[in-house]
């Protein structure tokens, strides 16, 4: 057997006992870990040795790591933690994990060195005070070696069961056959240029139309490039909750043929879909599932992969049967799974478990990024954040009175900082350096508040410390990629404002995570042009890019613009009715299901609410603001096979991707305006910063993402080779070349004119050449 794990990771795996406690204590961020590592390293003598790379074996497991600092004159190892606050209020199960990570680096030197006995420490560094507080003691040799080996011993049947399972799962994966008899026009060609991308260590961009099979086109080369390219993990992200289980089915599809497949797939999903008592406190002392969580984590962990296909509902049987918590059961599961699949934020955002767990564990992974054109705006919302004026107003009266001097010195700053503004929407050039001094004050002082009384605190305290901490964290990244905005209302007599550190491009920030995977292959049915995506995502300069052919004929699809109808917001009022005899007319010459995409809510109910007088006997159904999962679920129930109706909705929306009505469950589709975002200071200034950037101001702010919108609902129409289906594009400037050029390839846009007419007609077609 031969099996790697890090140090961290092992300790972790045998030393950790009691609760699941999750209280808020205000730790060090990691630039204060950081910072407060430095300054312990640098307060020692020459020749201290920090980082220092270790490494040992015990009956084939490897276990290596970095010691923080080895003092070769002292013969004394420290192991560094910074923290805030009383020390004596650390834990004891997390003393117990930092000895024992000390004292299995105090072996690997001794062993290393050939030293018979060495001095360890623990050395709590508060990042507030700078002060430091040193445990010491002194071990034999002997008995480090006989701690490593306990450890060892305690991890190794874990660790034989997993070597066991790898070898296993990469004999399954050699054999895995594609699941159909033939495949899909197009899909083999992704497929195939997936496998290059893993096997190579490449980044590609697939653009691939809806229907060919997407997600089994791209997870299968992926799992076939496991054994060649000794992969450990490869995670699956989507955007929406539907492309998780249209991965978790074509996962399912892949074991049919193999039903004792041995590979683990994990549905990870967000904290607050898989509590189960939302309403109390994750702690011991609460939640019967944080009591004793990690005496029974051991005992729950073997139940789960044992299982292997781990679904929500899966993980949260598992975790009621060992009386567990679902959510960290699941957390601790992404560790041994080999495929999670997860939303786009366990791998992309600030504080990712995914990425975090590649880094820590030097994992080998493969990432297939579903849906990707939504990674841009997801990305940007990941590292943007915003303090709420009011909000803070109304924390000034409930704050404790300890609180009061560092709130008013940001209030003075902030006052200050908008009193002289006359727009109501203003860019700053730089930061406001005296109020992000007093929020970085604030926030220590809430946080010592919170160390010396982390119970009963106002959830307004806590919100807003939060909301503070991003903003000051985002602030050290702070550069030509994002924006620094604030935006005046009023409130009464009052002036109350938003301060926004805005992000407009992502690149800086995701770069690095697609640096540290071995491939990554990220696909939509719209991804043109590839360098936006390129550009505003951080992808790697060699990244590939396919144009996969599709599976459709033209002859199934007619696309059709208007050659004399504007959409524009000045021409809105007079396209009202032309827009309702239109779809009238369409739907009196083919009876049958369409959904009719507009640029807002507005826009929407003026065309929906003229349509219902002048043709109250055609069904319709309305996409209403803030839908929950079961009206969506309520609307799209009404698009069946033998159902005629026009469906009313939001471009851009819910129903404007994702979403599957195969053969007649729809037959068309409506789309008025080009997707184009609404006029107003945010969209000028990101404008103005992508042509500063890239040249093309208006397209890469405009043009590309309004029609990648129109794209994806088009796509709703044709979803297998037997659909027919037809598409209004409600725009005269759906006949300029530089956006046809933008539309699918297959496509054979015709442009049509509208009898301009004086009362509208139930019956008669409006389509004259």
């Amino acid at each position: 057997m031969s099996y790697r794990i890090a140090v961290r990771a092992l300790c972790e795996f045998t030393a950790r006992e009691g609760d699941l406690d999750l209280r808020f204590t205000p730790a060090p961020s990691s630039q204060e870990g950081i910072a407060g590592h430095q300054t312990v390293v640098a307060r020692r003598a020459a020749g201290y040795l920090s980082e220092l790379p270790l490494a040992g074996e015990y009956r084939g497991l490897l276990v290596s790591g970095r010691a923080d600092g080895y003092d070769p004159a002292r013969n004394l190892l420290e192991e560094i933690k910074t923290h805030r606050g009383d020390v004596g209020r650390i834990a004891q199960n997390q003393r117990l994990l930092h000895w024992a990570q000390a004292k299995v680096y105090g072996w690997l030197l001794c062993a290393e060195r050939g030293l018979d006995a060495i001095d360890l420490a623990l050395v709590y560094y508060n990042v507030i005070s700078q002060k430091e507080t040193a445990y010491r003691e002194r071990f034999s040799a002997q008995q480090l070696r006989d701690f490593f080996e306990l450890q060892c011993q305690r991890f190794l049947d874990w660790a034989q069961q997993e070597s066991a399972h790898r070898a296993a799962r990469d004999s399954a994966l050699q054999q895995l056959r594609f699941p159909w008899p033939e495949f899909r026009t197009g899909q083999r060609q992704l497929a195939t240029a997936v496998y290059r991308a893993a096997r190579d260590g490449h980044c590609l961009m697939a653009q691939a139309t809806t229907g060919i099979g997407k997600t089994l086109g791209t997870l299968f080369p992926q799992l076939k490039a496991f054994p060649g390219q000794q992969l450990d993990r490869l995670f699956f992200l989507t955007a929406k909750t539907p492309g998780r289980q249209l991965a978790l089915d074509a996962l399912a599809t892949l074991r049919t043929q193999q039903p004792d497949m041995p590979l683990r797939v994990l549905e990870h999903v967000a904290r607050d879909k898989a509590c189960e008592f939302p309403e109390r406190a994750c702690h011991g002392d609460s939640c019967p599932l944080a009591r004793g969580f990690y005496d029974r984590l051991p005992a729950a962990r073997q139940t789960a992969v044992a299982r292997r296909w781990l679904t929500r509902q899966a993980v949260r049987e598992v975790a009621l049967q060992h009386q567990v918590c679902p959510y960290y059961l699941s957390q601790e599961l992404c560790r041994w799974a080999d495929v999670v699949v997860a939303d786009y934020n366990y791998y992309f955002d600030m504080s990712a478990l995914l990425y975090s767990l590649t880094l820590v564990n030097d994992w080998r992974v493969t990432l297939l990024v579903d849906e990707a054109h939504n990674l841009i705006e997801r990305g940007r919302g990941m590292y943007t954040a915003e303090l709420d004026q009011g909000r803070f107003q109304a924390l000034r009266q409930l704050a404790p009175s300890g609180l009061k001097s560092a709130l008013d010195r940001v209030n003075r700053h902030w006052n200050h900082l908008h009193r002289e503004q006359q727009a109501d929407y203003q860019v700053h050039p730089t930061l406001p350096d005296l109020l992000l001094l007093g929020l970085q004050k604030l926030v220590g002082a809430i946080t010592d508040h919170l160390t010396d009384q982390p119970e009963g605190n106002d959830p307004a305290l806590l919100r807003f410390y939060l909301d503070a901490l991003s903003f000051c964290r985002l602030a050290e990244h702070y550069g030509p990629h994002s924006l620094f905005d604030v935006s005046l209302r009023r409130a009464g007599r009052r002036r109350l404002s938003t301060l926004c550190l805005r992000n407009i491009l992502p690149a800086p920030f995701l770069a690095a995570r697609f640096a540290v995977a071995h491939s990554t292959t990220l696909f939509s049915a719209t991804l043109s042009p590839w360098h936006y995506h390129v550009d505003l995502l951080g992808l790697p300069e060699d990244t590939h890019w396919l144009d996969v052919d599709s599976p459709f004929r033209a002859e199934q699809l007619q696309v059709r613009f208007t050659r004399n109808l504007s959409t524009r917001y000045q021409h809105r009022a007079g396209s009202l009715q032309p827009i309702c005899e239109l779809i009238a007319g369409q739907f009196a010459e083919r009876p049958g299901n369409y959904l009719a995409f507009f640029s807002s809510y507005a826009y929407l109910q003026q065309v929906l609410d003229l349509f219902r007088t002048l043709w109250p006997d055609i069904p319709v159904r309305e996409q209403s603001r803030q839908m929950d999962e079961a009206e969506r679920e309520a609307f799209l129930d009404g698009f069946t096979e033998d159902t005629r109706c026009v469906g009313f909705a939001v471009l851009g929306g819910a129903f404007g991707e994702g979403i599957d009505l195969p053969g007649k469950r729809l037959v068309g589709a409506f789309i008025a305006t080009l997707g184009l975002p609404q006029v107003n200071p945010v969209t000028e200034q990101i404008r103005q910063r992508m042509q500063t950037m890239f040249g093309s101001g208006h397209d890469y702010a405009c043009l590309y993402p309004g029609l990648q919108k129109v794209v994806q609902a088009a796509g709703r129409v044709i979803r297998s080779p037997g659909d027919q289906g037809v598409i209004w594009l409600l725009d005269d400037r759906f006949g300029q070349p530089a956006v046809q050029q933008l539309l699918p390839r297959w496509w054979r846009v015709q442009g049509h004119r509208l009898e301009q007419r004086a009362a509208p007609s139930t019956t008669q077609a409006l389509f004259p050449g």
